[in-house]
């Protein structure tokens, strides 16, 4: 594993609703020493109204999301009560996938195998509970087990399928 105060450059890919989490995330990855740098979206409550009311045109936050989703260098997916039924998760890990990301996914706590978004089962170079350890030895590519909820090992659903541009 490279060593903890080297700067890592991520996308969190999360249900906005889950935003405390991006923040639990983080904060548990600086207590073990890791600069963790996150360029995926937090909605301000007002940019949340514009979204929820369509006031903002999907192909804008694509190409915003895109231009995030390629500044960093791994994709890291939080894995929530909710994260299955999101449709820009599942969009934000199809669109890593194509621009050749490594896509880890980090259960929250009480998160559970059946909130997987599809495309994480398909596109995950590695799937961790909620381990400081477990998570950067994923982040760093040391690692690509797949785990269930509570870092148990598991086998994984399907053989990962990348695509390069």
């Amino acid at each position: 594993m490279s060593s903890n105060n080297e700067r890592r450059h991520v996308f969190i890919s999360h249900h906005h609703a889950d935003d405390a989490a991006v923040g639990d995330l983080t904060s548990l990855l600086a207590k073990k020493g890791y600069d963790i740098r996150n360029s995926s979206i937090r909605a301000k409550p007002a940019n949340q109204e514009r979204l929820k009311n369509g006031l903002i045109k999907p192909e804008v936050l694509q190409r915003l999301l895109r231009m995030k989703i390629s500044w960093a260098s791994t994709v890291v997916v939080l894995i929530g009560k909710e994260t299955h039924s999101r449709p820009w998760v599942n969009w934000e890990i199809e669109q890593a996938n194509k621009q050749g990301k490594r896509i880890v996914g980090v259960y929250e706590r009480g998160g559970t195998e059946a909130n997987k978004p599809p495309a994480l089962e398909k596109y995950a170079s590695a799937i961790v509970g909620w381990n400081s350890d477990s998570i950067m030895a994923a982040v760093d590519g040391t690692d690509n087990s797949f785990q269930n909820p509570d870092g148990s090992s598991r086998s994984p659903t399907h053989a990962r399928v990348s695509v390069t541009c």
